[in-house]
């Protein structure tokens, strides 16, 4: 009875394991994405002019001014 007990496989070192596949995938994906973003980010810096900013009121500085403690020129 003892020697019809089948030799020992070693289960482990037929193939990857699909876990480590599935996460090697994963991980990828996710850095391809957050290099794709960081390049497109630089490339849009570069590019892109900067936004032009509203021209602020006199009436608005005047009440920044007055917020401040400064009194406003002509006054």
């Amino acid at each position: 009875m003892a020697d019809e007990v089948p030799p020992f496989d070693d289960v482990g070192t037929k193939g990857f394991n699909p876990g480590l596949i599935v996460l090697l995938v994963v991980v990828g994906l996710l850095v391809m994405f957050i290099v794709g973003n960081y390049a497109l980010y630089v490339y849009a810096q570069r590019t892109i002019p900067p936004k032009k900013k509203k021209p602020v009121s006199k009436k608005k500085l005047k009440k920044e001014r007055l917020k401040q403690g400064v009194s406003a020129p002509g006054e």
